[in-house]
């Protein structure tokens, strides 16, 4: 499933976004200021935010600076028609694309669909980093040139912290994401007992750990090369 982060203050405008977006396929979380937006964000995973750039408490420009400082998530702009500087600053400030108020609900789902799609090509399954060396379309992972044996679930848990690296995934994000068989309750302690297990298998000290950060309340973060 897609997760998208609406930021739009006008609630009318953002109720419509969402009834147009919401489907199976695509779950849609609402902002109504920056505030809001900045938790929203801190506590989950987003594969696509429409930033609407006049915002109560701030700069939806701010923001996207902010974004791109450690994501590269695509960011739609929403902006009005008569402020072609701030959809200059905003695109060279890194966002994806930009639609002008007033707009058709048709054509902004196209260019968020467009945008979706774009997340869905295939990056390569080959990370090296330090002493590890992760290869997982062959699910072979080496830690100083010695093989390390992983389970699945263990497998789609390191995938997940180093292909985000640098950024703190929530627990509950991370449970989601890696048991997807459709299982209506998973012991929250499953993911405890996995970020152990991975940590013994990865790290040289268990009791220090030098990869896997916990993140105390929130999640856990992959920083790899710090002490």
């Amino acid at each position: 499933m897609k997760r998208i982060l609406l930021i739009e203050d006008d609630r009318t405008l953002s109720h419509g976004i969402l009834l147009t977006l919401r489907n199976d396929s695509i779950e849609v979380e609402q902002a109504f200021d920056l505030h809001s937006a900045r938790e929203l964000a801190r506590k989950g995973i987003f594969d696509l935010f429409i930033l609407d750039i006049n915002l109560p408490d701030g700069s939806g420009l701010d923001y996207l600076q902010e974004l791109r400082s450690s994501l590269n998530t695509p960011v739609i702009l929403l902006t009005a028609n008569d402020m072609e500087t701030d959809i200059v600053a905003g695109l060279e400030l890194g966002a994806d694309d930009y639609v002008t108020k007033p707009f058709s609900l048709a054509v902004l789902r196209a260019r968020i669909n467009n945008q979706l799609r774009r997340t869905e090509q295939p990056v390569s399954g080959l990370v090296v980093m330090d002493d590890f060396r992760f290869d997982f379309e062959h699910m072979e992972f080496r830690k100083k040139g010695q093989l390390i044996e992983l389970s699945k679930t263990e497998q789609k848990l390191l995938r997940l912290l180093v292909m985000n690296r640098g950024i703190t995934l929530s627990r509950a994000d991370l449970v989601d994401r890696i048991w997807t068989d459709g299982a209506e309750f998973v012991d929250e302690n499953a993911l405890s007992v996995t970020i152990k297990r991975l940590r013994d298998k990865l790290e040289s000290i268990p009791s220090k750990p030098e990869y896997i950060r916990t993140v105390y309340g929130i999640g856990y973060t992959w920083k790899a090369g710090e002490a």
